[in-house]
């Protein structure tokens, strides 16, 4: 009987959920998002409860007619109806074992999830006890749910038997996946998402264990308009970030455009592509719409962190203590402010704070790694980066901060292995190109360090440093031709950005140039190169020796020689692989003005 009740509930499910993509029903999906918000609060999933919930408030509401009917019970529900009522007020109160005991015994699928679900929690919230009083925040947790073994087999029983439903089957799966059983976890979720494609934490937990976008095609998803939403997220996750917009616009042209969960994501997304000012302003909308919001102002506050604004960020870490001081969020945002003041040890106290009240909060290990990093306790960040990576693999962040943790620390081979895992997640970000080319430049390998700095510079070099890099490099090779014109290019770039220009490389770049010329005895190129540098302090002089010595030549009747001033070219060593090639003309330096 209860077989053919789960088999017949999936099928009810099922039957009414549009295909994927298909909008065109608003009110039935309205209806179904209110039905599964309930069914998720019944069951102590607030979270999955709460993302229904505010996407079902951002479609227009149903008139009393069309609002769904209460569910129906069955002989089992009414029969552990009194035990349930008792237990679920306990769990509400986060007395799990107590909520355990007076469930036990029960056979309706809604009781059953919750006694299971609770006596899960209760040994998560021991383990998390035992964490904190017994462990530093950054020593190595040895402290397990003792629960999951008991669960993980009575669940596998079950699910053999094939009497899960939706919600069973959603906790086996998060069992699983504690257990470190990820290939068993993703065939359990998914089957969860096919017989209840509703339930948000499925797919979330999806989310979180799929690492790549080969594993995602082989996924056989069930095809309703939650899929989506799901896609959307995973391609945020996955840094795919333009597939992600499009998928979130399409969302929002379908009818959701005042869901505030779809604009923190697009907020999310620009963030990842380090699109500040259009991330700046999108959190800024949200916070207009939905004032009292805690999620994702962590990432709000690394915006205003990394352009340095102060008082707004000051505003923000007051205006969410007053919320709630004892949120994760809130903490991480106090600690980014007291980072920015640079009051480091006090920034790291924060982010322990927040590791407390959540010990699998990314962003958190993170920012912690940076604080240490900061106050050169080497040891101490490469743990918390470590924690961060355990918590998800996904986070470049970390990767990219034990790589540089380790070049601290002189060792060149665990820096290469930490950057390409940086590479590999964040392919277009020049920051972990250049990182990558360093490496290889102190390891000699200098072939590999010029196709990195290259692929930086093509890419879009965001900090400007990769082709003064590449110049030098070729500087070391005594490839003279291709260091001017790396140096051409690099100047010619921080001029036509019309910034002023604060680059310490500038007066290397003249100088090098004002030599150069003056070797190939193009003595007006090389006379205005010195010219520029004695507009800097550290190459003032140089350039006025350069001067003397070309007056003096001409005096003595050198000619200007005419067969080096043709245009440059990429070397063919760089144009091999693949690489965008760029002619370069000779340096106009009328136009140049510091």
């Amino acid at each position: 009987a209860v077989i053919g009740r789960a088999g017949a509930m999936a099928a009810a499910v099922m039957a009414v959920v549009p295909g994927g993509g298909d909008f065109s029903d608003l009110r039935e999906i309205k209806k179904q998002l209110l039905s599964v918000a309930e069914r998720s609060r019944e069951r102590g999933l607030q979270h999955s409860g709460k993302w229904a919930a505010e996407l079902a408030f951002a479609l227009e509401p149903l008139p009393l007619s069309e609002l769904p009917p209460p569910p129906v019970l069955t002989e089992e529900d009414a029969r552990d109806l009194d035990a349930y009522t008792l237990a679920k007020s306990y769990f509400d109160l986060k007395e799990y074992d107590r909520a355990a005991y007076f469930l036990r015994g029960c056979k309706s699928q809604k009781a059953y999830f919750l006694y299971m679900y609770s006596r899960y929690l209760s040994g998560e919230k021991k383990k998390d006890d035992e964490t904190v009083d017994s462990l530093g925040p950054l020593e190595k947790g040895q402290v397990k749910n003792e629960a999951l073994r008991e669960l993980r087999v009575e669940l596998s029983k079950k699910h053999k038997a094939q009497e899960l439903d939706g919600f069973g089957l959603y906790l086996y799966g998060v069992v699983l996946r504690k257990l470190d059983l990820v290939k068993e976890a993703i065939d359990v979720f998914v089957e969860a998402a096919h017989v209840l494609p509703l339930h948000w934490g499925a797919w979330l937990e999806l989310c979180n264990l799929i690492t790549d976008k080969e594993t995602l095609k082989f996924l056989s998803l069930p095809d309703t308009w939650m899929k989506e939403f799901f896609l959307a997220h995973i391609y945020t996750e996955l840094q795919l970030i333009e597939e992600a917009l499009q998928k979130y616009q399409s969302l929002i042209d379908a009818g959701f455009s005042k869901s505030t969960y779809i604009i923190s994501q697009i907020a999310v997304a620009y963030h990842n592509i380090r699109d500040i000012d259009k991330a700046l302003s999108i959190f800024n909308e949200l916070r207009k719409q939905d004032p009292y919001r805690i999620e994702n102002m962590d990432t709000f506050s690394n915006l205003l962190y990394v352009r340095s604004m102060k008082p707004e960020l000051s505003y923000l870490a007051h205006n969410l203590c007053e919320i709630d001081k004892y949120r994760v969020e809130t903490c991480c945002v106090i600690g980014n402010y007291y980072s920015l003041r640079s009051q480091h040890e006090k920034a790291a106290l924060y982010f322990q704070r927040a590791l407390k009240l959540n010990p699998r909060y990314l962003g958190a290990w993170t920012l912690m790694g940076h604080e240490y990093m900061e106050m050169k306790n080497t040891s101490a960040a490469i743990q918390a980066y470590r924690h961060a990576i355990e918590v998800n693999k996904r986070d470049y962040r970390a990767w990219y901060g034990l790589g540089q943790t380790y070049e601290i620390l002189k060792m060149p081979f665990y820096c290469l292995y930490y950057y390409r895992r940086a590479h590999q997640l964040r392919p277009n970000d020049s920051r972990m190109l250049v990182a990558l080319g360093e490496c290889y430049e102190k390891l000699n390998q200098l072939v590999e360090a010029k196709k990195c700095y290259w692929r930086a510079y093509a890419v879009g070099d965001v900090e400007k440093m990769a082709l003064v890099k590449l110049a030098k490099l070729h500087e070391q090779l005594n490839e003279s031709e291709q260091a001017a014109q790396c140096y051409i290019k690099y100047i010619q770039d921080i001029y036509s950005c019309g910034e002023v220009v604060e680059h310490l490389e500038v007066s290397t770049a003249f100088r090098y140039l004002a030599q150069y010329y003056f070797k190939c005895k193009l003595w007006d190129e090389a006379s205005a190169c010195a010219q520029k540098c004695c507009a800097f302090n550290d190459t003032r002089e140089e350039g006025k020796a350069l001067l003397r010595q070309i007056l003096q030549l001409r005096n003595q009747g050198e000619t200007s020689s005419t067969d080096v001033a043709a245009p440059f070219f990429l070397p063919a060593s760089l144009s091999a692989n693949n690489t965008p090639t760029r002619r370069v003309s000779p340096l106009n330096l009328s136009s140049v003005t510091p």
